[in-house]
């Protein structure tokens, strides 16, 4: 039996207005059918992707932004960064402790990560608004999550995203990054396995273009033709 989705959480609620006001005069406000108001970026929500996951924006290739720069340190202190994990599929999810629905999403995610680390996929955390790293690494250890977090007391990070597709107020949030560190979906929500499987199969079976760029220039023949005066003539 699936158990019930349960919505995020928005704090502050006037921040979350503002926030939305500011989507309506951008033009990017979303009816949550999952075009994330991308009009010429591919199908919003093909057939097998995430069509039904509510608060799902999916971006086709031609309309992918760039992901902002993430580095710092993880809970343990250790640093880490998102360029360090170029040429993977990276689930970026933003939790806090002191959420209700990331408790609901955090074994789900876990049992994700477990089952798709071996297909190119990383996960990565953003622990926001837990100015005790105490309480974030209590919630580690009690969903047994196996990937960092980056800490984000005060919400900085989240800010740095188009509020299109990370709504900063929204809490939990998750993203897909592709293999080249643009932001391919988002979900608002917490999300399920079956809402996430999905959107990670439609990235990882895109063609890495980088890749087959590089190996069409390998096997390309020789432009470089011999001029008549290069010859030399035969003794």
């Amino acid at each position: 039996m699936r158990r019930p989705r349960l919505r995020s959480a928005a704090v502050p609620a006037g921040a979350g207005l503002a926030v939305a006001a500011a989507l309506v005069l951008a033009g990017i406000a979303t009816d949550g059918n999952g075009d994330g108001g991308y009009g010429d970026g591919g199908p919003a929500n093909p057939p097998g992707t995430a069509a039904g996951a509510t608060g799902a924006h999916v971006v086709g290739p031609g309309a992918r932004q760039d992901a902002p720069a993430l580095a710092g340190a993880d809970l343990d202190g250790n640093p880490v960064s998102l360029a360090g994990l170029r040429g993977r599929v990276v689930v970026l999810n933003v939790w806090g402790s002191w959420c209700g629905p990331c408790r609901a999403e955090a074994d789900d995610l876990e049992r994700l990560n477990r089952q798709t680390r071996g297909q190119g996929v990383s996960f990565l955390g953003i622990n926001t608004r837990d100015r005790d790293r105490a309480a974030a690494k209590s919630f580690v250890r009690a969903h047994g999550l196996g990937f960092p977090s980056l800490h984000d007391p005060e919400g900085d990070m989240l800010l740095r995203f188009p509020p299109a597709l990370l709504n900063p107020q929204a809490i939990p949030s998750t993203l897909v990054i592709d293999r080249h560190g643009r932001i391919a979906a988002g979900i608002g929500g917490a999300v399920t396995t079956e809402e996430l499987r999905p959107l990670l199969a439609r990235v990882l079976a895109e063609p890495d273009q980088e890749q087959d760029q590089d190996q069409s220039q390998e096997h390309a023949p020789d432009q470089e033709q011999e001029r008549p005066q290069d010859r030399v003539p035969a003794p």
